[in-house]
C-alpha cells in the first residue's frame, strides 16, 4: 500500500470544502460512531469557506444541541460563536398536534398520509424541504440518522409517489363523493379531495425538484461516518451500495475512534485491538481505494463545544500524525528503552519459533 500513497486520494474532506457548486452534504453512518460530531465539524469548516451554512440534524436522538452544547428547535438558529453557521433539529415524524388546523382538511389528510407506510416521514421531509428552499443558505448539511432511517429518506420521492397513486385511485373509485359530503355539510372547499391532492402533488414536486439535486453530484455529496470495526465496515459498504443504486455520489469516508501506535502500549487488551482495527482499516483502504478516506484519532475525552469542536477540526483538513517526538528529553529515552526492550523480546521469539520449526 505504502508504494501507491501517490495514487490514494488525501485523506481529509478538502475536496468538499474546495467543491464551491456544494448545495447539500450529508452525513451519515451507523449508530454511535460519531456522525454528529463529524457533521458538526464539516458544517464548521464549511462556514469558514462559504457564506452561509445550516445544519440540519433529522436524527430522532438530536445530539446536535449536546455537541454545540446549545439549544436548538425547528427553527434555524445563529450557533453561538458565528455570525454564518444555523442549526435546526427536525422530527422526521408529523405530528397532528403540531400542524394548524389538524382537526380539519389536515387531520383528514393525516388519517389518508397513515394508511400509506412511510409517506408520514416522506410528508414531513418534504415539508422542511419546502422550509429550506425558501432561505437562502449557500449550503446544507444534514447530520442523518441510523443507516436505515437515512437509506428511508432517499427512497421518500418514490413514497410519495405511491401515496399519490393510492390516493388517485381512490379519488377514481369514489368519484366525488368527499366532494358531495363536504358540500352537503357546507364545509369549505379547503376539505375536498382537490385541496387534498393538491396538497400532496405540491410536496411531490418540491421532493423531485431536491432529489434531481441530490443526484447531481456537483450539487450534492454523502460522506460515510465509520469506525474501523467488522459491523461498521459492513453497515458502510452497505450504504455504498444503497447510495450508488439511488446515485447520490459519495466519495469521502470517515472513520473516527482509531487506535494510533503513538506511545508504547502496555496493555494486551489495547494491542489486540489495534491489531483488529488494522485488519479492517486495510480492508477500508482495499475495497474504497479512489475514495478520500479521513482518520481520525480515539480521544480521551468527548468532542464537546465549540472550542472542542474548533481544534479537532484539524485532523479534517490535515491527515492525523501520530506524535513520536513529544515529550522531554527524559521520556523520549524512557520510550527508546522500552522499544529497544520490545524489539530484543520480539527477535528473541523469532529465535524460539525458528528452531522450533527446525526440530519440527
Amino acid at each position: 500500500m505504502a508504494s501507491d500513497d501517490l495514487d490514494i486520494p488525501e485523506g481529509t474532506v478538502r475536496n468538499i470544502l474546495d467543491q464551491e457548486s456544494l448545495k447539500w452534504v450529508f452525513v451519515g453512518g451507523k449508530g454511535g460512531v460519531g456522525k454528529t460530531t463529524c457533521s458538526s465539524i464539516i458544517a464548521i469548516l464549511l462556514a469558514s469557506v462559504r457564506s452561509s451554512c445550516l445544519i440540519i440534524s433529522t436524527d430522532p436522538a438530536h445530539n446536535l444541541s449536546d455537541a454545540f452544547q446549545q439549544r436548538f428547535t425547528k427553527t434555524p438558529t445563529l450557533v453561538n460563536g458565528f455570525s454564518n453557521l444555523y442549526a435546526m433539529e427536525v422530527d422526521p415524524n408529523v405530528e397532528n398536534e403540531e400542524i394548524p388546523g389538524a382537526d380539519g382538511m389536515d387531520g383528514l389528510f393525516s388519517e389518508l398520509a397513515n394508511s400509506i407506510p412511510g409517506i408520514d416521514e416522506a410528508m414531513s421531509f418534504a415539508e422542511m424541504l419546502k422550509l429550506v428552499q425558501t432561505m437562502d443558505y449557500s449550503v446544507i448539511v444534514f447530520d442523518t440518522a441510523p443507516t436505515g432511517h437515512t437509506l428511508r429518506l432517499l427512497q421518500f420521492p418514490s413514497t410519495l409517489e405511491r401515496g399519490l397513486q393510492k390516493m388517485m385511485s381512490l379519488k377514481s373509485k369514489f368519484g366525488g363523493l368527499l366532494n358531495h359530503v363536504t358540500g352537503l355539510f357546507g364545509l369549505d372547499d379547503d376539505f375536498g379531495e382537490d385541496a387534498i391532492l393538491g396538497r400532496v402533488e405540491g410536496m411531490k414536486d418540491v421532493i423531485e425538484q431536491v432529489n434531481k439535486q441530490f443526484k447531481d453530484p456537483d450539487m450534492t455529496t454523502f460522506v460515510c461516518v465509520c469506525i474501523p470495526e467488522f459491523l461498521s465496515l459492513y453497515e458502510t459498504e452497505r450504504l455504498v451500495q444503497e447510495l450508488t443504486k439511488f446515485e447520490i455520489d459519495t466519495h469521502n469516508i470517515i472513520i473516527n475512534q482509531v487506535l494510533f501506535d503513538e506511545e508504547v502500549v502496555e496493555s494486551k487488551l489495547l494491542k489486540a485491538r489495534m491489531k483488529m482495527q488494522q485488519k479492517y482499516l486495510d480492508q477500508f483502504y482495499m475495497l474504497y481505494d479512489d475514495f478520500h478516506i479521513t482518520k481520525l484519532p480515539l480521544l480521551p475525552e468527548e468532542v464537546t463545544g465549540v472550542e472542542a469542536l474548533k481544534g479537532f477540526s484539524k485532523h479534517f483538513v490535515t491527515p492525523y500524525k501520530p506524535s513520536i517526538s513529544g515529550g522531554t528529553v527524559e521520556e523520549l529515552e524512557q520510550r527508546v528503552s522500552e522499544l529497544r526492550q520490545q524489539l530484543q523480546d520480539a527477535e528473541a521469539e523469532l529465535e524460539r519459533r525458528r528452531k522450533g520449526k527446525q526440530k519440527a
